[in-house]
């Protein structure tokens, strides 16, 4: 009996080891969002200065399908899917909105103008709240809204060429109905 005492410690600590390195290389892609089949979060969003397109509201999404895409000049990997984006927003047709994280203007739009603006809105989310009403856990993150404003899909992290063609593109024209 005295060996079990001892043991049990040892057999919990392995055992917990083995749920967490289990849990390491998981894909971020995988975390599902509280916010699938539920209404855009209530927000209105300034325009980033100096950009030549307007800020978007809750009531913007509304109409038709819209992609909204979590970005900011900072972040490397936005920079290696901002071609993606272009060539999706070409490809499906659709309303392309970004939300600038965290972003002082002027780098926004040195962001833009190094590597051409794709979208029919940004919005500067400069304390980062309507990114967290969002559900965001970080940049890059990638949203398809419907015409009725319902969040129907949700991509962590940047976009891949097999993300936008099997998974995106599939749930634009999803949303489309």
């Amino acid at each position: 009996m005295r060996y079990v005492l001892f043991a049990l410690p040892l057999i919990v600590l392995v055992a917990l080891f083995a749920i967490f390195a289990g849990s390491i290389n998981r894909d971020p892609s995988l975390i599902r969002s509280v916010m699938i089949d539920k209404p855009a979060p209530q927000f209105t969003l300034a325009p980033v200065d100096q950009l030549g397109v307007p800020g978007f509201d809750t009531a913007s999404l509304k109409g038709q399908v819209t992609v909204v895409n979590v970005f900011a000049s900072w972040c490397i990997p936005c920079r290696a899917e901002h071609p993606l984006l272009t060539a999706m927003k070409d490809v499906a047709g659709v309303r392309l909105f970004g939300i600038n994280q965290s972003d002082a203007p002027e780098n926004a739009k040195k962001f833009l103008d190094e590597l051409g603006n794709p979208y029919d809105a940004v919005g500067a989310d400069s304390d980062r709240r309507v990114s967290i009403d969002w559900g965001v856990y970080g940049v890059p993150e990638t949203f398809v809204v419907n015409a009725d404003g319902i969040i129907t899909f949700k991509v962590t992290g940047p976009l891949t060429p097999q993300t936008v063609d099997n998974e995106l593109l599939p749930a634009i024209a999803k949303a489309r109905g």
